[in-house]
């Protein structure tokens, strides 16, 4: 019975990632079959004829808005908009030293490319506090670099 739980609880974890690993290749599949629908609309509009044009225009349309629909699904992904840690918010600078609970490992985020940021160095993670991503030396705990709000424009 404990080994059913524990594997089900391990494929469980697992799918997590999988499922964000999915959306970002969606969004990088999209936006190439943008950046190729450009291309051949330009191409329709230098060499082709009306109808080539506005059949390529329609096409590149299309395009856009599949990868404006994937991107509203992914802003719409709520794995991180209602976190709430068990202490009050404090707003840390750069440079400020963090007790340890303030970077365990449940305030730690995975890496996720689509956050715009640079991945984090040896002995450097990033830190959820509310809204804000801390960019922490492990071994003393200092603050290196601070975004603030960096969670809240997802809502």
């Amino acid at each position: 019975m404990k080994t059913k739980f524990l594997t089900a609880g391990l494929i469980a974890a697992m799918m997590v990632p999988a499922a964000a690993q999915a959306q970002t290749r969606e969004i990088r599949e999209d936006r190439r079959d943008v950046r190729e629908e450009k291309r051949e609309l330009r191409d329709a509009q230098r060499y082709g004829d009306r109808d080539d044009v506005r059949e390529e225009s329609r096409e590149y349309r299309d395009a856009r808005r599949d990868l404006r629909d994937s991107r509203q699904d992914w802003r719409q992904d709520r794995r991180y908009s209602n976190y709430r840690a068990p202490f009050r918010y404090q707003q840390f600078r750069v440079g400020a030293t963090l007790r340890s609970n303030y970077y365990a490992p449940a305030y730690r985020p995975s890496y996720d490319s689509r956050w715009g940021v640079p991945r984090a160095g040896r002995n450097l993670t990033y830190v959820r506090h509310y809204n804000d991503l801390l960019l922490v030396n492990e071994r003393n705990g200092r603050v290196v670099r601070v975004y603030r709000n960096h969670f809240n424009w997802r809502r």
